[in-house]
């Protein structure tokens, strides 16, 4: 049983209100002030907290900063009569998930409680699947409780402990190089360098120098010997991304350099050995490339020793609420924002959105509602137009891009059309409180 806290000074109010969460199945805690729920958060761990606003001697504002300094915080839910929303909506800018306004229906408290309890378990998941592969190492934006992303956190468990060649497969944005640094930090070259080479991003006059460095007197300009990135990872990893890209000629160096492990600098007549393991990745047809005699197939052989592929974000749409939530706390954190969850409009715009630059664009967009966010919680009306519109289906003209807000949007006056502005009928089909349902018309300005 999910146990809640109800905080009021009003007896027959907070008995009230317990009495329905009960017969809702969640385990009751009643307190009659606000030093008596500190207490009782003290003794055990509390999922969702519901405090009155206005009470004597510790307020709910006053009793929010406090169980929010505590380890395991609840979710807290505030209840105020209408003349202190003001008031309300300042707590939900500071830390409380949302507020209530007297009088309620059950099913709004019953309603935003769940939602509160489902806001809880995110963040909880996201944490533990922190942790989830290898002994300790956080594995930072690799998140997911997608079967998909278990399979790929498997693969890699087994991979790491090898010093076997791995090729990285899946589109722009899914995160390769995250896949990469992981494989090399649970592996027992954690202690080495990771060296990444964009090969497509290097003039193809200079990968040669770049890759395998070059002698003194070597060519004009070349003043001193210079290593190559190949040997800077010298006990370490050699990331060669985008190997796709890579020129025939240099195709040919690395192969040689994957054979034997040397490296012969530019100008140079000694050879150097280099023990670094090679992980590659890229978003193209390689073995298409192969086919045409663009890539050389020994040297794809030689790569693909292992193959991972990361899946596209629209493929696992389970994860794309974690990685938003994982990703909202990281630039939380960055800009100083009191920022501490999505609302559920947010939530399901983000997961109704195809991700087109997969991770990489939701990175972006989440750090720009951040960015422009004065606090509380993320609505959709603060998600920023997508930075790529949906790719255009087959034989039909690709829609213009629409945002995540306006998605929204659409979806809550359709729902108040249908019901013809019943807030409540229609907040109960759209899954959100009366009270949010009010907010976001005001937003609109229909309200």
């Amino acid at each position: 049983m999910t146990p809640v806290l109800v905080v009021d000074d009003l007896e027959n109010f907070r008995i009230s209100i317990g009495l329905v969460l009960e017969r809702a199945g969640y385990e009751v805690i009643l307190a009659g002030s606000g030093a008596e729920a500190l207490e009782h958060l003290e003794r055990r761990p509390i999922d969702v907290m519901v405090t009155d606003l206005r009470m004597d001697q510790m307020d709910g504002h006053a009793l929010l900063k406090a169980a929010k300094a505590r380890e395991g915080a609840p979710e807290v839910i505030m209840m105020t009569a209408y003349a202190s929303i003001g008031d309300a909506v300042s707590a939900v800018k500071v830390g409380a998930y949302d507020y209530l306004t007297k009088p309620f229906r059950n099913e709004e408290l019953l309603l935003t409680v769940q939602r509160a309890i489902e806001q809880r378990h995110l963040k909880e998941e996201v944490h533990r699947l922190r942790f989830a592969v290898g002994d300790g190492f956080a594995i930072e934006r690799i998140i997911g409780r997608s079967q998909a992303m278990r399979d790929l956190a498997s693969v890699i468990r087994k991979v790491a402990v090898t010093d076997s060649s791995v090729l990285i497969l899946g589109e722009s944005g899914v995160g390769k190089e995250l896949v990469a640094r992981t494989i090399h930090a649970l592996s027992a070259r954690a202690g080495g360098p990771f060296v990444a080479v964009n090969c497509g991003a290097l003039p193809e006059s200079i990968q040669e120098t770049e890759l395998f460095g070059y002698k003194r007197g070597a060519f004009t300009g070349a003043a001193f010997d210079r290593k190559g990135l190949a040997e800077e990872a010298d006990r370490g990893v050699l990331f060669l991304d985008e190997v796709g890209e890579m020129t025939p000629p240099l195709q040919v160096k690395l192969l040689r350099f994957l054979q034997d492990g040397e490296v012969r600098r530019v100008g140079d007549s000694r050879v150097s050995r280099v023990n670094a393991r090679v992980v590659s990745a890229t978003n193209a047809d390689v073995e298409g490339a192969v086919a045409s005699g663009a890539f050389r197939s020994d040297l794809y052989y030689r790569l693909n020793v292992v193959s991972l592929r990361v899946p596209p974000l629209r493929a696992r749409k389970g994860d794309i609420g974690l990685l938003a939530v994982h990703l909202l706390e990281q630039y939380a954190r960055k800009y100083g924002k009191p920022i501490h969850g999505l609302s559920e409009g947010a939530l399901a715009a983000l997961e109704a959105y195809p991700w087109p630059g997969n991770v990489r664009e939701l990175q972006n967009v989440m750090e720009r509602a951040v960015t422009f966010s004065s606090g509380g919680l993320i609505a959709a009306v603060d998600l920023p137009r997508p930075t790529a519109p949906p790719p255009p289906a087959p034989m039909i003209e690709a829609p213009a891009a629409v945002s995540l807000a306006d998605r929204e949007r659409e979806q809550v006056l359709a729902a108040m059309e249908k019901h013809r502005w019943n807030r409540g009928q229609a907040a109960e089909e759209l899954g959100i409180s009366r009270t949010t349902l009010w907010r976001k018309l005001k937003d609109y300005g229909v309200a």
